[in-house]
């Protein structure tokens, strides 16, 4: 079972602020070649370089004295990166929160020696952790495998990854043990020996993410890369571990925020410059649309923030954290999802409606990337069921 030091934010006010500058530094930086970056859609190879230099790898680690973010900072430094990047803000999402997996799964020491590690090494992280499936859904038989060993395990299959799968130092997978059917959450490197990488090409949007799939090919894992064990259904999790998908999806809606400001800004831009259609002011319903959109994105903005509070104090609350919580905080981010989904859909497509330029059309499409496989009839169904009774089948059943 996992254990976890308390997360209050230790970064005080002065050092907040220098890490969000530096995020804004960053997402200047990006903002400047995002279209010819974009087009050729290469891994994040350059990226990730961007990032490591700025520290904002090292700096995007679970809070401890001395060394990472607290939740609410985090997730403003990954939007503000997004709204200039939304691929590079899908990786520096991802490795934020799989920077946690320590927390979710391990020991205590167990964690913070490989927090420790991360910062001093400035280690990019990623992953493909599958929730818990509520009881009664059908599921695939497993993709990865562990065989025990007279030391550690041999792993093998295949998963894909969302983010940076070629030039990540840490991916996170779940695997079932062949001999005793326990999932176990384990952490393996690209550069080891028997994993190769097959990139995703062509993608719609989220080109720069650097999408894919790992092969494991009889993949050595030591017993110190085996994280703990990821429970079989929502009902034997433990509360802490319950937070690791909902804060991954909601980590992830940040990313989606970054894209709706980032889309709403540049088509402001263009209409300022006269590059739009119309001018601004010779149209009362230029103004009426640029309201209507802006209040979409203000509306998505204020439910992410409540979500990300309700998240923050739960991760703030570590070991006793009550078993009751982590079904309401899934609700919120399941609803945070709902809400920014269709606010950058509707948002992004509407400002190809008002401004004609290169590149504009990548907001939409990276929307579209980021919310088509989470069907929203089956996300409110959930928070229906949390609504009416309190069911804690919320914190698994929002997220498949």
């Amino acid at each position: 079972m996992a254990t976890t030091p308390s997360t209050a934010a230790v970064r005080p006010g002065g050092e907040q602020r220098a890490l969000l500058r530096t995020a804004r530094d960053v997402a200047d930086d990006l903002a400047a070649d995002a279209i010819a970056r974009e087009q050729a859609g290469r891994p994040p190879t350059d990226e990730r370089t961007r990032l490591r230099e700025a520290g904002l790898l090292a700096a995007l680690t679970p809070p401890s004295p001395g060394r990472g973010t607290d939740w609410r900072t985090g997730c403003a430094v990954i939007r503000e990166v997004a709204a200039a990047d939304s691929s590079v803000g899908d990786v520096l999402a991802r490795h934020y929160v799989h920077t946690w997996s320590g927390r979710f799964y391990a020991s205590h020491h167990h964690a913070a020696t490989l927090e420790e590690a991360s910062v001093r090494e400035h280690w990019l992280w990623t992953g493909a952790v599958r929730a818990p499936v509520p009881d009664g859904d059908g599921v695939d038989g497993p993709d990865l495998t562990l065989r025990p060993r007279n030391t550690g395990y041999v792993l093998n299959g295949r998963r894909s990854v969302d983010t940076a799968v070629a030039v990540a130092d840490q991916i996170v997978l779940d695997a079932v043990c062949a001999l005793t059917g326990v999932v176990l959450v384990v952490r393996v490197s690209p550069r080891m020996r028997g994993v190769t990488v097959e990139a995703a090409h062509d993608r719609l949007g989220q080109r720069v993410a650097g999408a894919g799939e790992v092969v494991l090919d009889r993949v050595t894992v030591t017993p110190g890369q085996v994280l703990g064990r990821r429970p079989d259904d929502e009902e034997s999790t433990a509360p802490f571990t319950a937070l690791a998908e909902p804060a991954l999806r909601l980590a992830l809606c940040h990313v989606v925020l970054g894209i709706v400001e980032g889309a709403l800004t540049e088509a402001r831009d263009l209409s300022r410059g006269g590059r739009a259609h119309r001018l601004p002011g010779e149209d009362p319903d230029l103004l009426l649309t640029y309201g209507e959109l802006a209040s979409a994105a203000h509306t998505a903005t204020a439910v992410v923030e409540r979500a990300t509070e309700a998240m923050a104090q739960a991760l703030d609350a570590g070991m006793l954290l009550d078993a009751e919580e982590p079904a309401g905080v899934a609700a919120l981010v399941a609803t945070a999802e709902t809400v920014t989904s269709r606010a950058a859909l509707h948002v992004t497509t509407r400002v190809l409606e008002l401004a004609d330029a290169p590149g504009l059309d990548r907001f939409w499409r990276n929307a579209r990337v980021l919310t088509a496989h989470r069907p929203a009839a089956h996300r409110l169904r959930s928070i229906g069921e949390h609504y009416l009774n309190g069911s804690h089948r919320a914190v698994a059943a929002a997220f498949h």
